[in-house]
């Protein structure tokens, strides 16, 4: 008999619920879950097609172990034993730095990926850390973190209260929105319209999102910075700073002033591609009503991403938008840090370490993915040599996957957490399958910190673990103890030493409901099923919300949240300043002295050429990166790996609808079919992210069969904006000869 179970949708930062309809151990069919707190119903296609991901049969049902050279089916135990052979080794004989690993984009989309990387970077020791947040967000926390003190203090738009949203690279209609956790993003742009609010979309495509916009800027690629360092420079120049409340926690607004004087409308127009007038009109209207600046990852992956970043919020600080409702707010998740008075805290650094080979330097821990390849590749002391892999497919979303594909090819060791053998999990000796999302608890413990409400939501396994799989929290708890040298130990001793851990911080805590109380009695008042759900419980008690373990009766516990299915809503977002602000002054640096230090860049950029052909990637509501093209309900239509081209330009190069280009750029070259729209801008063309899956060895039929280009092997990963290690992506010189 069908029954229903829910489960927060795991596919994008969206975080809608959903309502499973389950018959057995399948999944069935998925709809929107109407009395879900934060989504209130609202489903995309990817949400739809649950059932389809959950069930797909190229989905890995077991490890894989590499035998005589041939990945083939092996037992977990068989799998850990040979991690715990191959990989300490290496370790003792090298050092902690010749192991490299590699979270993706998925990590953050689950509980295991939330938890449990932290605890294995801490076991290795390891300095070698590579993201996909260098191929997306880091820009912004990097201008965070100089700005505010704290990388993950990032203000989101107050999208139900604001009168003005200025959006620039980001098309929240297919995206569903990024660092902007919001259910219904079209909804909610939909209703400020309604309610008579302005939206302004910056971008150089007609996207869905510009077409709903009441003012569409078809701005330069690349240029975001300098439009948006005008837009400041009228705000100083029309004497319509006004900070309000905020200003009192400021310093550096006259030397802001200062740093823009030269970038007028007249100057910057011509070089962004944008009127004067209409950048002064940009301006006014921001500091004349209740407003929102909101950049991605257009704006984040160009040369001057950091700096995009760091003028988006400027903007926001300077019209009194910060902290306000109705402006840009930081969230505060049930399960964030323990509140702290106010004050100065430890501040946010770049560089405290550089890469081995090409000098790049850390940026919150981590190094530029598009230095992986020369990491292992380079002979010397600090080579990495081996490889652990988590959700992370570089071959495909890191520049020149060619020669990242050859680099791991020469690996002593790798280890893949993933579903798929796909481009870079062929490559393992060892591959580590977690199982389909039905079967595993949801939490997300980043993307509520990025809500545009404050809410709670927990899901348990809509379905029962499959004979044969192990949870993806043990499997992750499994590899920290191989990795550290306690292998055979219980995955549940890595919780408790992180519930040990938290507990004993806690009680010496000031600053914490809990201090001066006895830790192992707390510890023993936990509660949950598992471990992880006892470290949930822990977060969730000693967070913002929490009970204090007892402190306050009302407060939240994993219990109570377990008692609303739905969810628990927290409230809108509130102002949190000068609490959330942790700089070494205790104020918002509004001038950081990297940020300074990289605007003469910028001052350049006013005197340059631009290219009469650039290239900007593209998002499309039934995809996300690499994942979901092996789905055939979203592979296909209008979801095409193409290269789109705007009519004047296709003629000037003689290209015809449907046939096919060769795309030349300073990394390399590849060949896609031409489509011909006016949706793109004159000088720009258009190629989606995420495709190419044609390597031999995966195991992804339906990608397979339509397998597109990789966009990302157009470029050798020399293309990074300094500040942040982030690949540019977008904006970047091509040229294109027809093929027939």
């Amino acid at each position: 008999m069908p029954r229903t179970a829910l489960r927060i949708c795991p596919l994008c930062e969206a975080t809608c619920g959903l309502s499973l309809t389950v018959d057995g151990a399948r999944v069935t069919g998925a709809r929107g879950d109407r009395d879900d707190v934060f989504s209130q119903g609202f489903i995309c296609p990817k949400g739809a097609s649950f059932g389809e991901i959950d069930a797909d049969p190229d989905r890995l049902t077991g490890p894989l172990v590499r035998r005589d050279g041939v990945l083939e089916e092996a037992g977990w135990a068989e799998a850990f034993d040979v991690i715990a052979a191959r990989l300490r080794p290496i370790v003792e004989q090298y050092g902690p730095n010749a192991i490299g690993v590699v979270l993706g984009n998925p990590n953050v989309h689950t509980m295991a990926g939330a938890l449990y990387p932290p605890v294995l970077l801490g076991a290795l020791r390891t300095r070698n850390l590579f993201t996909a947040s260098t191929l997306d967000q880091m820009p912004k926390h990097v201008s965070s973190g100089l700005l505010f003190g704290d990388p993950f203090a990032i203000p989101v738009p107050d999208l139900d209260r604001t009168s003005h949203l200025l959006l620039l690279g980001a098309n929240p209609l297919e995206s569903n929105g990024s660092l902007c956790t919001a259910p219904d993003f079209p909804g909610k742009l939909k209703a400020l319209r309604a309610r008579g609010g302005t939206l302004t979309v910056v971008d150089p495509r007609r996207t869905r999102t510009a077409k709903l916009a009441g003012r569409h800027v078809a701005i330069r690629p690349g240029t975001d910075a300098l439009l948006l360092a005008s837009i400041t420079q009228v705000l100083f120049e029309e004497k319509l700073v006004a900070p309000g409340e905020a200003e009192a926690h400021i310093e550096g607004i006259a030397e802001v002033a200062d740093a823009v004087r030269e970038f007028t409308p007249e100057v910057v127009g011509p070089v962004c591609d944008v009127d004067p007038g209409d950048i002064r009109v940009i301006a006014r209207e921001l500091a004349a009503a209740p407003a929102a600046v909101y950049g991605r990852i257009g704006s984040c992956t160009v040369e001057h991403g950091t700096l995009a970043s760091w003028l988006v919020d400027v903007l926001n600080v300077l019209t009194g938008n910060l902290d306000r409702p109705g402006g840009a707010l930081f969230p505060l998740s049930a399960t964030d840090r323990t509140p702290r008075p106010a004050g100065p805290g430890k501040g946010f650094a770049l560089g405290r370490w550089h890469s081995r080979v090409g000098g790049h330097p850390e940026v919150k821990s981590e190094l530029p993915l598009a230095a992986l390849a020369e990491e292992i590749e380079t002979p010397g002391e600090g080579q990495i040599r081996a490889v652990i892999a988590s959700a992370a497919n570089p071959v495909l979303s890191a520049p020149d996957g060619d020669r990242l594909d050859r680099a791991l090819a020469g690996l002593d060791f790798m280890v893949s957490i993933d579903p798929y053998l796909n481009e870079t999990s062929l490559h393992a000796d060892v591959v580590l399958p977690p199982p389909p999302p039905s079967q595993s608890a949801h939490f997300d413990f980043a993307f509520n910190g990025f809500a545009v409400r404050n809410q709670v939501r927990y899901t348990r396994p809509a379905v029962p673990l499959a004979e044969g799989r192990m949870d993806e929290c043990e499997i992750h708890a499994r590899l920290v103890l191989a990795a550290s040298g306690m292998h055979g130990a219980e995955p549940a001793a890595v919780d408790a030493m992180v519930v040990d851990s938290a507990l004993a911080k806690a009680v010496a805590d000031p600053h914490s409901p809990v201090h001066g109380q006895d830790a192992k009695e707390l510890a023993a008042g936990l509660t949950g099923a598992n471990g992880p759900e006892r470290r949930l419980d822990l977060m969730l008690r000693l967070g913002p919300y929490g009970d204090g373990f007892g402190a306050d009766p009302d407060g939240l516990t994993l219990d109570r949240v377990l008692a609303h299915p739905h969810g628990i809503d927290l409230g809108p977002l509130r102002p949190r300043l000068p609490q959330v602000l942790r700089t070494r002054s205790g104020r918002i640096e509004l001038l950081p002295a990297p940020i300074a230090a990289d605007l003469p860049r910028l001052r350049a950029a006013l005197g340059e050429r631009p290219a009469s052909l650039v290239l900007v990637g593209r998002r499309h509501l039934r995809s996300n990166n690499s994942w979901l093209h092996n789905i055939p309900a979203l592979n296909g239509g209008s979801n095409r790996c193409t290269l789109q081209i705007h009519p004047e330009d296709a003629a000037r190069l003689g290209l015809a609808d449907g046939t096919d280009v060769r795309i030349t750029a300073d990394g390399g070259e590849v060949a896609a079919p031409v489509e011909i729209t006016d949706s793109v801008r004159r000088g720009v063309v258009s190629l989606p992210h995420g495709w190419g899956h044609s390597r031999p060895g995966s195991r992804l039929a339906v990608a397979e069969d339509r397998p597109g280009v990789n966009v990302n092997q157009l470029l050798d990963g020399s293309r990074l904006d300094p500040l942040s290690g982030t690949s540019v992506l977008n904006g970047f010189p091509v040229e294109l000869v027809p093929l027939s």
